[in-house]
């Protein structure tokens, strides 16, 4: 029997109870559907910081490199300055693991959850592939004449031939996987970030190496738009760090909003992290009423990465059968206890497994 070695660092704020949830639903698979998992749990985000000094310590950090996939429920806390836990956490795992792809995920289980009119689950149905390691998000920025009236900020954009093309073909890679409408938009701003042709020739450039898929091109304030009016449009797209940043959640509340949305930070072949999108919510912690539907969806991502699909379609299918007929009325805060919402998807998992039909 296989077994899987996971790193999990619930986090922050909900993080720990959204986790635990998530990996209550994992296990009900891994017995139904036939794999182990040995589960690593780390105590890293801001409570820790606050306690000891330390972020994420180079020897956690180099075990971490050594197992098969990394789970973050969620980090940040208003008692540490901004971004101070996140970069030490999850930027240090996107650029020191070199996760180049941000794979989001954009499916609308349940027609009632999408804000948009006259659309349902076969109009809404994408995965977009965010270039993670360049960017707007290198670190490469500066300050002039500090705190000064004539100060200067500047911040640079760094694309790479080889972190743009690994990207593009991974989503074309993804659109041949997928065999849906197999197509891929490329998404980003030519026209005025000159720095994109690089996107633009690259794109064309990989296009030919798969005759078969068909492309399509979108600048990212027509693609905003295009989202919202006819997301049925959209396969699969690629796009630059910061416009996959802002898009993204425009496709999360398209398919429900942050309580359902789910990603993976992921360098194929090699150790990877899969996560919720949203954040610590540090007022609702330890009262039992943050969903935890996008932590259980971030964990079926992580295990058909690790090469279980089986149980993966299952976890969607699960939580998709249960808001379709209504035992799930929504995955706002509140709307059901944590741990209740981790036992209805893991009994609907195992009815599921028996044949079991509602």
């Amino acid at each position: 029997m296989t077994e899987y070695h996971i790193a999990s660092i619930p986090g922050d704020g909900i993080g720990p109870e959204v986790t635990r949830e998530a990996f209550k639903v994992a296990r009900a698979a891994s017995e139904l559907y036939g794999f182990k998992l040995d589960v690593n749990e780390l105590p890293y985000g801001s409570e820790h910081f606050l306690a000891t000094g330390e972020i994420f310590p180079d020897a956690a950090f180099e075990e971490v490199r050594q197992q098969d996939a990394i789970f973050l429920g969620a980090i940040g806390d208003p008692r540490i300055e901004p971004g101070k836990i996140e970069y030490g956490i999850i930027a240090k795992c996107r650029f020191d693991l070199d996760l180049y792809v941000n794979l989001r995920p954009i499916k609308l289980l349940d027609e009632r959850l999408c804000p948009l009119k006259e659309k349902g689950p076969a109009d809404i149905d994408m995965v977009i592939v965010r270039e993670n390691t360049e960017g707007a998000y290198t670190g490469m920025h500066g300050f002039a004449h500090k705190g000064q009236s004539h100060e200067v900020a500047t911040q640079t954009m760094v694309y790479t031939r080889e972190g743009v093309e690994r990207a593009i073909r991974y989503a074309f890679e993804l659109a041949v996987e997928r065999d849906k409408e197999r197509r891929v938009t490329l998404i980003d701003k030519a026209n005025a970030v000159r720095a994109h042709d690089l996107w633009t020739r690259v794109f064309a450039e990989v296009a030919e190496d798969y005759p078969s898929i068909s492309t399509d091109h979108a600048y990212i304030d027509a693609a905003c738009m295009w989202m919202v009016k006819n997301p049925e449009w959209f396969d699969v797209a690629v796009t630059p760090n910061l416009f996959g940043d802002i898009i993204t959640d425009l496709g999360a509340m398209l398919q429900g909003g942050m309580g359902i949305a789910a990603s993976g930070n992921i360098h194929p072949g090699r150790v990877s992290l899969f996560e919720p999108i949203h954040g610590s919510a540090p007022k609702h912690a330890g009262k039992n009423v943050a969903s935890p539907v996008a932590s259980i969806m971030a964990v079926a991502m992580l295990l058909g990465y690790v090469g279980e699909k089986q149980a993966e379609q299952a976890i969607e299918s699960a939580v998709a059968g249960l808001l379709r007929d209504g035992r799930l009325k929504g995955v706002g805060t509140g709307m059901h206890p944590t741990d209740e919402v981790g036992d209805l998807v893991t009994q609907e998992l195992r009815s599921l497994a028996a044949g079991v039909s509602r």
